[in-house]
């Protein structure tokens, strides 16, 4: 596969840093292809704004998503953004690589994401779920985070993670196409012993290795619903 590892942390010897660098090895390991875009050694610009087209389809009013489009059409896009939408074309398996900041992505992911996943190219019309412009690849989030597994879940105090995932992996990554693998999820990291985060490394080895048998997530199908999207009858 060519796998493409999009990381956001600032420290380079974070925890979260170490699950970068065991994916490439790993993966590399396995003969695939990686590439990483680590977003804060690039001093990624995470903010959508006029200045990321050289030309304008409507110089008067900035409809961000129509710029997009007609960017990418008409060669105007940002250089950064073009280079990691060509990342992200060519990998077969995305992996958003994370810290959780309040229960969500970092801004400086966030911004890729608003930056990179482009109109016209990755969704628009009715091109997103199963129809979305990046159909047929797979996306993988690895993330860390402080809370102890035992806070999330039904009934916990923070309630299920997949609730806080569901603007990524759902509003996000199923809905340009993606087959979302199950989240990896390093627990309570900033103050386990580094035994402990030796087994979540050994744990996330083991995944990426067998990554093959995950049965991806389940999420609408654009034949479950009628021509203005409502829902057929079963």
């Amino acid at each position: 596969m060519n796998v493409l590892i999009v990381h956001a942390h600032p420290e380079p010897q974070s925890f979260t840093s170490a699950l970068r660098d065991l994916a490439v090895e790993t993966l590399q390991g396995q003969g695939h292809q990686v590439q990483v875009s680590d977003l804060y050694a690039m001093n990624w610009n995470p903010v959508a704004s006029a200045a990321d087209f050289s030309g304008r389809a409507n110089p008067d009013y900035l409809v961000y998503a129509l710029e997009q489009r007609e960017g990418v059409k008409g060669g105007n896009i940002a250089a950064d953004i073009q280079a990691e939408l060509d990342k992200l074309l060519w990998a077969d398996l995305l992996i958003l690589n994370f810290p959780l900041y309040w229960f969500s992505v970092p801004a400086m992911l966030k911004g890729w994401i608003d930056r990179v996943l482009v109109s016209g190219v990755c969704y628009g019309g009715k091109r997103f779920y199963d129809q979305g412009g990046l159909a047929g690849k797979k996306a993988l989030v690895t993330l860390t985070l402080g809370g102890r597994e035992h806070m999330f879940g039904e009934g916990a105090i923070h309630g299920p993670l997949e609730d806080m995932l569901r603007p990524l992996l759902r509003g996000t990554l199923a809905y340009v196409g993606l087959e979302v693998l199950p989240p990896f999820v390093g627990w309570h990291v900033p103050y386990i012993s580094n035994e402990a985060r030796q087994d979540f490394l050994r744990d996330y080895q083991a995944r990426l290795e067998n990554l093959e048998q995950d049965a991806p997530l389940q999420f609408p199908r654009l034949d479950q619903f009628d021509e203005r999207l409502y829902p057929l009858a079963r």
